[in-house]
């Protein structure tokens, strides 16, 4: 017989479930571009109209390893998000803001 989560969840041992809360913090730091549009409750087909592109470009850009970051900040947008890039050192963080004019008009 299934038992659901809950069940087992509260059976587990303080220790047993601050790990599993760990891994379900870090599973929700760190995910593809496919992994966060189905957290975020969207389709491809969604994404799509909202992007104004078709589906199967969707499907290309989640499995694409590199991007240009224009369309990677899009996609992010089209998702109801905003993109930041950050350099990660030991003793900080630096928010990279070279990018802060991606979309609009590039003037010289």
């Amino acid at each position: 017989m299934a038992r659901n989560f809950r069940e087992l969840y509260n059976k587990m041992s303080p220790a047993a479930r601050a790990e599993v809360e760990e891994n379900v913090r870090k599973t929700l730091e760190q995910m593809d571009l496919a992994g966060l549009r189905q957290a975020r409750d969207l389709t491809q087909e969604h994404l799509a109209e909202t992007l104004n592109i078709k589906q199967s470009s969707v499907s290309k850009i989640e499995r694409a390893v590199d991007m240009y970051i224009s369309t990677l900040d899009k996609v992010i947008r089209a998702m109801g998000g905003q993109l930041e890039i950050r350099a990660v050192f030991p003793d900080r963080q630096i928010k990279i803001n070279q990018f802060r004019r991606i979309g609009r008009t590039k003037t010289a």
